[in-house]
């Protein structure tokens, strides 16, 4: 016998989760499927910082209120999520130190300095800051506001919360096809029939499967990113470490993730020999000290890449009630409260900014530059 929603949303990593999120709290009957485990794809692989102003460069003056919103909304979703289910998503608020190494990279970030909550730090001053950075810095932009969450716990929280708030789960139920029939939308999935009002696609590079049923061809693609852990034996670390898009990023556990490289088009998630040594020799020019700890483990991820850079969210041009939250590559966790409101926003018809709107519209023209974040 088929089954029934309001809204299905496919995909339960940390996109998903904010989805079935916010939808819940807003009063819609959601159904969450996953192919897998929750959270258990790109999510877990990602470092989980919350980037708005170290990501300036790549977000531009008009994104940039997308990226900071979605900081803001963490804040509210913390606390929320601490009362609804009791768990921690780890939200730690040392904030970012962007390292900078020649007068010429500092000239480069001014925009950043400008911004509220940026501080220029010498050299001196960045090494009281963490004690043992390498001797070769020109200073370091301390971020306040770029804090960090555990992707995992952030995601398993999002999903408890949507539970709690009535949304159904599906883990290991994969969605294997999607038809409009009768103004209803029929879900064909592993694990038997639905039908739902509105559907929500949010796999991740995974969705390219159902976007190509639907006429957006294959937009989305995967940046594999490899990243290795250690134990911090060594150094007291209260902040994330950042520099030409690698990071050190220190989790509760004394552990610290280091990452990551970025490979085109490579669908493996089995990291290598070559670029875990290219993210050690990265990690060693900000910290030379890491080479002392303990290695922990290695692993690699897929980021969904567009060809433009920016996420696809929004409804589908012909398809009313379909909709897409894809492609943030590796601003996923950053961006998954203030994805999840939107298409909240948009399903209950409530406005939501022109230019986030236009920017990630679905049915955009690319052109064939391609922007690699």
């Amino acid at each position: 016998m088929k089954q029934s929603s309001e809204v299905a949303v496919v995909g339960g990593g940390i996109i998903g989760s904010a989805i079935a999120y916010y939808l819940a709290k807003a009063g819609h009957r959601v159904d969450l499927f996953e192919a897998g485990q929750i959270g258990s794809g790109s999510t877990r692989a990602a470092a989980g910082m919350l980037g708005a102003h170290s990501e300036y460069k790549e977000f531009g003056a008009l994104l940039y209120s997308f990226a900071r919103t979605s900081q803001q909304l963490y804040e509210e979703a913390e606390a929320d999520i601490r009362a609804l289910t009791g768990i921690d998503i780890e939200r730690r608020t040392g904030g970012l130190l962007q390292l900078v190494f020649t007068a010429e990279e500092r000239a480069r970030l001014s925009d950043i300095c400008s911004l509220e909550g940026v501080t220029w730090l010498d050299r001196a001053a960045a090494e009281k800051e963490v004690p043992g950075l390498t001797k070769s810095l020109e200073g370091a932009i301390h971020i306040a506001d770029d804090v960090h969450v555990t992707p995992a716990i952030a995601c398993r929280g999002f999903c408890s919360a949507a539970k709690i708030s009535g949304a159904r789960i599906h883990a290991f139920t994969r969605v294997e096809g999607i038809a409009k029939e009768d103004g209803q939308y029929r879900i064909q999935t592993s694990k038997g029939e639905w039908q739902a009002e509105y559907v929500v696609i949010a796999g991740g590079v995974w969705s390219n499967a159902l976007l190509q049923r639907i006429g957006l061809g294959t937009p989305v693609y995967p940046v594999k990113g490899e990243c290795i852990a250690v134990t911090n034996t060594e150094i007291p670390l209260s902040c994330s470490l950042f520099h030409d898009q690698h990071y050190i990023v220190p989790r509760n556990n004394d552990e610290l993730i280091i990452g990551a490289t970025k490979v085109r088009g490579d669908w493996s998630t089995e990291p290598t020999s070559g670029g875990i040594h290219r993210v050690m020799e990265k990690a060693r020019q900000m910290l030379p000290g890491i080479d002392k700890m303990p290695f922990l483990r290695s692993w690699a991820g897929l980021r969904p890449q567009t060809i433009d850079g920016k996420p696809l969210i929004g409804e589908h041009p012909e398809m009313k009630g379909l909709f897409i939250a894809a492609g943030h590559q590796r601003n996923g966790i950053l961006l998954a409260p203030v994805t999840g409101k939107m298409i909240c926003d948009l399903i209950d018809g409530k406005a939501v900014p022109e230019v986030w709107t236009e920017a990630f519209r679905v049915d955009r023209l690319h052109t064939d530059e391609e922007v690699l974040m």
